[in-house]
Order: structure tokens, then C-alpha cells, then sequence
């Protein structure tokens, strides 16, 4: 079994911070080997000296169900310390909030994905702590979806939003301590950080060869499984095709009532489905898009997760999709993660461009031709800040 980075913080780093005043940028998922809580092992080891909670999206719990349902700031009853939303009135953190800590320790579960919101809210915390003179330590954790695999098109400037703040491609294969020191020197955020290493997790590692428990860090991501799929199946939430919220299965199942497995079944080939296994299904949400209807879809079954291309196998499937129900099919309308003009769909897949060429019927391995270039920058670009073989 691997060691997190929490653990060897406790273990190893703590006595270096005996005279600081901590923050901890948190949720229910920061645990450790033995399911303990961050929050409460910090306290046991520093005691009065943590003095702060942040919380991310889907709160402190990860109680909330979906996109833009904010939190509130709290108070935790088990430590008695407050608690600050950043995914509420405001999602960077004021000078305010950080007045009472001299280090903010960030001990976030991430899944490795570029529009997964937890890598922005850290990205906010290390410019609010660069501009208030504050140091970070980010705690480091496994990537579920493996460091070696990178894949898809990089995210262009005209398609920022609060999932996507850089030029990072879908699947990333880094961790979030890598993905700290990348932005903090590539787009020159200055903050002072230190980030402390796993010992024992390898690149080639996903989360189920780590022998680590699985805390749920949003309430649609309940298992390994989900993670592996969510690079791909998450490009649905920019559609009114289900990505399975509302079922047990979120983004695992997907499909609509005007589907036709059997249809599409037709328009696939073999390589399409490279890793994986499609099992045509009838599911009837009880939330979110088609609550209360009959759909007809599939469940995603991962059979070989090294083979696997996640958002290349999504993408395929949302052309089939686009370009067999023109009657029925739609794009999901704006507001989607506080933004209120664009596509949500072109915020996800971080370009316009994409989503026209898979209407025009332009293949996706056209596509992966075009964006190779700019993929194999930034696979060099990355590799100085990879701390792990």
C-alpha cells in the first residue's frame, strides 16, 4: 500500500510547522489509510494551531448533488473551527479568510480531469496566498485515472471557465501536487509551496493497485470506476443526453428516451471501443435530466484500463449521437459553472472548433491529428514538475 502524502506529513514534515497558525482546504474524501479525517489528525498533532476549513465544490460533506448549487460557510462540530465555502459567494479566498492562518495545507482527493473543479480552487488559493503573503502545502494524493496516459486536445483561450482556467488537456496524468508546481512556475503564480510527496505510488498505478480506501470526493463519483470513465462520459453534462446522475451508476450509464442502442451499436467499430464494453440498458433516472423517463443507453464497462481512452470513446459516441437524432438531440443551454454565455458542451471539451468539426462528420482521428501537436508540448512542458517514476 502506497503512502499519502498526509501520512508522511504527519510522520515526517509536522515538527517543521510547530510554530505556524494552519488553514486546511478540505473534504470528506481527506483520509487516511485507516478512514481517519485530515481534519481531525492535524488537530490531534497541532492543536489550536489549526485554526481554519476551506471547503471546494459540492461542500464540506460533498453533500451537493450537481453544478452551481453552492455552499454556505459553517461551522464543523467536530473541530469547532469555521468553515469557508469556496464554491459559494466566492470561490478564491479573501484576504480575510487567510487572516488567521500563516500556511494553508490543501489535502484534496482529484481525479484527473481538467474540468474537475477541485484543481481550480487550488489554483485560486495559490494566487490568493502569492498575493497575501501566505505559504502552501499541498498534500499529494494518487491520480485515480494513472500518471501515463495523457490525452486530448489542449483547452484555447476563448473557452476558459471555472472547468477549464488553463491550457491543460482532458486527461492530464498528473497529480494535484504535480499540477501545483506546473501552474505556479508555467503561469508564473509565485506562491510559496512546497509539496509533499507520496511514497510508493507509481505512474502506471490506477486507484484500485494503490491498496487505498475509496472516499467518494463528489457525491457522482462514488467509486474508482466512475473516475476511470468521467474523462470522457463528463462531456454529456454539456448535452440532454443523461450522464446517469440520478441512477447508482453516474456517468457509468448514459442515454436518453429517443436512444437506440441497437442503432448505434451499428455505427461503431471495433477500435471505437478500445478498453471498454458497452451494454445496452433501459435505466429511469429519479433526478436530473429525464427524471421519471424510461431511457435507453448503456453502461460503460472498463475492461482493460491501460487500453482505455476515455474522452477519445465519449467523443466518438457523441458524433454517432449528434449525427443520427439531428430531431433530438440537443446542447445543453447556458449557465453552466458560472458561465453564462457560451456552450456549456464547448466549456467542457475547452473549443468551439471540436464540437463543429464532430457536426460536420469529421472523424476523431482527424481531430487527434490536430490537437497532437500542441499535446506533445505540453507532455514535454510537464515533465520537470512529475515527481513520481
Amino acid at each position: 500500500m502506497i503512502t499519502i502524502g498526509l501520512e508522511v506529513f504527519l510522520n515526517s514534515e509536522a515538527s517543521k510547522y510547530k510554530n505556524d497558525k494552519l488553514g486546511l482546504l478540505t473534504n470528506q474524501a481527506s483520509v487516511d489509510r485507516n478512514l481517519q479525517h485530515n481534519r481531525i489528525l492535524l488537530q490531534q498533532k497541532f492543536g489550536v494551531q489549526l485554526t481554519t476549513l476551506f471547503s471546494p465544490q459540492h461542500g464540506f460533506y460533498s453533500e451537493q448533488q450537481d453544478n452551481m448549487i453552492e455552499s454556505d460557510h459553517d461551522v464543523d462540530d467536530q473541530t469547532g473551527l469555521p468553515v469557508y465555502s469556496l464554491y459559494g459567494e466566492v470561490r478564491k479566498p479573501s484576504r480575510e479568510m487567510l487572516a488567521d492562518i500563516d500556511v494553508l495545507i490543501i489535502d484534496l482527493l482529484d481525479v484527473g480531469t481538467r474540468v474537475y473543479t477541485f484543481l481550480y480552487t487550488l489554483a485560486y488559493c495559490l494566487e490568493a496566498a502569492s498575493e497575501y503573503g501566505k505559504k502552501v502545502v499541498v498534500l499529494d494524493r494518487p491520480n485515480p485515472v494513472g500518471g501515463v496516459q495523457v490525452e486530448g486536445n489542449i483547452l484555447e483561450a476563448n473557452c476558459t471557465s471555472f472547468v477549464g482556467l488553463y491550457p491543460l488537456p482532458m486527461r492530464h496524468g498528473m497529480t494535484l501536487g504535480e499540477l501545483a508546481l506546473y501552474i505556479n512556475t508555467e503561469y508564473a503564480v509565485g506562491a510559496d509551496l512546497q509539496v509533499i510527496s507520496m511514497e510508493g505510488w507509481q505512474r502506471i498505478m490506477n486507484y484500485k493497485d494503490t491498496g487505498f480506501p475509496w472516499v467518494f470526493p463528489s457525491p457522482n463519483m462514488p467509486t474508482p470506476e466512475t473516475a476511470l470513465v468521467y474523462p470522457g462520459q463528463v462531456i454529456w453534462e454539456g448535452t440532454n443526453i443523461s450522464e446517469g446522475r440520478g441512477t447508482t451508476l453516474p456517468f457509468e450509464l448514459f442515454g436518453s428516451p429517443f436512444l437506440k442502442p441497437d442503432q448505434i451499436m451499428e455505427q461503431l467499430e471495433k477500435n471505437d471501443l478500445a478498453g471498454c464494453f458497452l451494454r445496452p440498458l433501459r435505466f429511469i433516472p429519479t433526478s436530473g435530466k429525464w427524471a421519471d423517463e424510461l431511457c435507453y443507453g448503456f453502461q460503460m464497462h472498463v475492461t482493460d484500463c491501460h487500453a482505455f481512452r476515455p474522452y477519445r470513446t465519449s467523443l466518438v459516441l457523441l458524433q454517432k449521437i449528434i449525427l443520427l437524432y439531428p430531431e433530438d438531440f440537443r446542447y445543453k443551454q447556458p449557465p453552466y459553472e458560472y458561465e453564462y454565455t457560451r456552450l456549456p458542451l464547448d466549456c467542457i471539451l475547452g473549443s468551439e472548433n471540436i464540437r463543429r468539426e464532430l457536426e460536420s462528420g469529421t472523424s476523431i482521428a482527424e481531430l487527434e491529428k490536430q490537437w497532437h501537436p500542441d499535446l506533445e508540448i505540453f507532455i514535454r512542458r510537464r515533465q520537470k514538475y512529475l515527481l513520481y517514476d
